[in-house]
């Protein structure tokens, strides 16, 4: 059985030509972004001992993007010196992620794939990051278990995502696609929404433990993003291998 859930695709390829309009409908998370890749950085240099004050600290390290959309989290790990393969099963995505990986004379490793061919494959790598995508998928159990296997021994695995609570139905649901209209109604299912618990749960089984969990806060009256300690709404599972 395939963790690809079609319809998802179908929805994302539809707009997948402003993944690189930060303007346009993925607004938001251009304005995610920054944050984002601030913890990520700071969590895989602390992890595999790097200096995080180089301009590539993540030399040699291969890293995977699971439903890497248009390239937004690729670029500029592939910028900080990784070794990047990225894959997404709109094959609209992977065509604007290429285009615009070349533009930038980015060497990214672009593939329309899932997670369990790759398994097929054999394929490993030192960091897995499934970053809002793993409440799109089809299976959520089987795409766990995808990512463990795809996690060398002492690897890293991040999994974003939101939690499903009251606050983040009016949040993240009604106020961000029915009230700001940051998103187009309809671009997430808050039934599918996934809690901590339920996540690790599943990580547990496949030998994954947690390593660390963290929360992002949004901040409306200043329009900006901050890390923080609330996780109803946004937050980042990292489980080593």
């Amino acid at each position: 059985m395939s963790t690809i859930d079609e319809k998802e695709v179908e929805k994302f390829s539809k707009i997948a030509d402003e993944w690189w309009d930060e303007n346009g409908k993925f607004k938001p998370l251009h304005k995610f972004n920054p944050i984002r890749l601030a913890f990520f950085r700071a969590q895989i240099c602390q992890y595999f001992q790097r200096d995080e004050k180089l301009i590539e600290p993540l030399s040699n390290l291969k890293i995977l993007d699971i439903g890497c959309g248009g390239g937004l989290i690729a670029e500029p790990l592939c910028i900080m010196g990784a070794d990047v393969y990225a894959i997404d099963a709109s094959e609209k995505n992977i065509e604007i992620a290429k285009i615009h990986a070349q533009k930038s004379s980015l060497n990214i490793d672009y593939k329309c794939n899932s997670a369990e061919e790759l398994v097929l494959q054999n394929q490993q790598f030192d960091v897995v990051l499934a970053l809002e995508i793993i409440e799109h998928v089809a299976d959520v159990k089987k795409f766990v278990e995808s990512c463990a296997k795809l996690l060398k021994p002492n690897g890293l695995l991040m999994i974003a995502t939101l939690n499903r609570t009251a606050k983040s139905l009016l949040m993240a649901k009604f106020g961000v696609e029915y009230i700001l209209r940051w998103l187009p109604i309809g671009t997430h299912d808050w039934r599918k929404f996934l809690k901590p618990s339920e996540i690790e749960s599943i990580a547990r089984i496949n030998d994954l433990k947690i390593h660390k969990i963290q929360g992002f806060c949004y901040n409306i009256l200043k329009d900006e993003w901050n890390l923080g300690e609330d996780l109803s709404i946004n937050y980042c599972m990292v489980f080593k291998k």
